[in-house]
């Protein structure tokens, strides 16, 4: 298994639907994250596009100095970007850091937000456009392209500095339509799932797969979710509750409102798992749609102790996924606490380097200033004796 984490700059806090616990995303905080996906052993994290964000190839590159190991997943968006500048970017961020960039592709989802962007293509349209864009993209970054479509007309389109990675940065997707899929099947290397039931899941991997072995294609699969951990069932439930404490059926109300506009298949597929209604938001075992309720794309969460979210994790692998992208809120504690309570039950092919942190530290106080902690199992709580209760006249 491959974990990844998520760079908030839509916005971070402890609860969903209100600026209460919120906190800025500035500069400073988001380093901080990058710091801490960087040491606790992720593969890298994953930045979000779209006018709800700061520009990600800005904070991407922002945040290459402060970190040594972690990937930035970035995206690309087809008919905002020319091929040509997508790949010189690309190819820039990838040699600045040591070849340590993904690309996410992303069409685009949303009308309204699009045609504020000037891009007024219809779904069919704007996927017929990604086809054009990675085929030009693709090529310029081998060398040349001289490529004429419906949508693009590139003349000897050139790449003087070429990327760390060949022939290319590896480009990831998501896309639930059949369009989508059939494209995924020509270009991708990793394809793209929210966080739907396992067997939702499973139908999408088979099509895609069919799709890409009559390209003569292999593809990756990784998955995107929220994770909600805690050390016992009960406490993780509790939080999953509590994040979403404040928000109201009119918030509710307006977030659907926005999702029935938009044309994306994986989106209207997110919201039919709730329906708009607090009522069975556990969608499947130990999978919880309430984050779905005000937040668009990614919106359920495994929810569990570690043992538990490790099964419903290995659910997922055994029918082909081989990244998470996880999230949680604030993101700043959940990564610590993702990695010190759920990486120690996962297959990981990125171990991390626990050995170099041992001789830097030790994990947790030093007991009365001269003994190194141990792991034990916890201490039940017992309630006070008789003899040592207060009396009462």
């Amino acid at each position: 298994m491959q974990v990844f984490w998520f760079i908030p700059t839509h916005g971070d806090g402890r609860y969903l639907g209100t600026s209460i616990g919120g906190r800025s995303t500035d500069l400073s905080y988001l380093q901080q994250i990058a710091q801490a996906v960087d040491r606790l052993g992720y593969v890298g994290a994953l930045l979000p596009t779209g006018r709800s964000c700061d520009d990600a190839w800005v904070v991407a590159s922002s945040l290459i100095s402060v970190t040594q190991r972690m990937k930035f997943l970035v995206a690309v968006r087809p008919g905002l970007m020319s091929p040509g500048v997508a790949a010189r970017m690309a190819a820039t961020f990838d040699r600045l850091s040591g070849g340590r960039l993904l690309i996410n592709v992303v069409t685009g989802g949303d009308p309204v937000e699009l045609a504020g962007d000037g891009l007024h293509l219809g779904h069919t349209e704007r996927y017929e456009l990604t086809d054009e864009f990675l085929t030009a993209w693709r090529e310029i970054c081998s060398g040349t392209s001289d490529f004429k479509g419906e949508y693009l007309d590139i003349r000897d389109g050139k790449l003087l500095f070429t990327p760390v990675q060949k022939p290319h940065p590896p480009l990831w997707f998501g896309g639930s339509s059949e369009i989508a899929q059939k494209i995924a099947s020509k270009h991708i290397d990793t394809y793209l799932s929210w966080g739907e039931q396992p067997a939702q899941v499973a139908e999408k991997i088979n099509a895609v797969k069919k799709l890409a072995d009559q390209e003569g294609r292999e593809i990756k699969f990784g998955i995107r979710l929220h994770v909600i951990v805690r050390e016992t069932k009960s406490e993780a439930w509790e939080a999953a509750n509590n994040l979403i404490r404040y928000v109201d059926e009119a918030s509710i109300q307006k977030a659907q409102q926005v999702y029935a506009r938009m044309d994306s298949v994986g989106q209207q597929r997110m919201s039919q798992l709730h329906g708009g209604k607090r009522e069975n938001l556990e969608i499947s075992p130990d999978l919880w749609s309430g984050v779905g309720l005000v937040r668009g794309g990614a919106g359920t969460a495994l929810v569990g102790d570690p043992d538990t979210i490790a099964k419903r994790m290995q659910e997922y692998a055994d029918i082909g996924i081989e990244s998470f992208i996880f999230s949680g809120y604030p993101h700043l504690e959940e990564a610590y606490r993702v990695a010190e309570l759920l990486f120690p039950r996962l297959p990981l092919d990125h171990v991390p380097d626990r050995d170099r942190q041992v001789m830097t530290g030790p994990f947790g106080e030093i007991l009365a200033n001269d003994e190194l902690p141990q792991t034990v199992k916890p201490i039940q709580n017992k309630s006070p004796s008789k003899e040592l209760q207060p009396t009462v006249d």
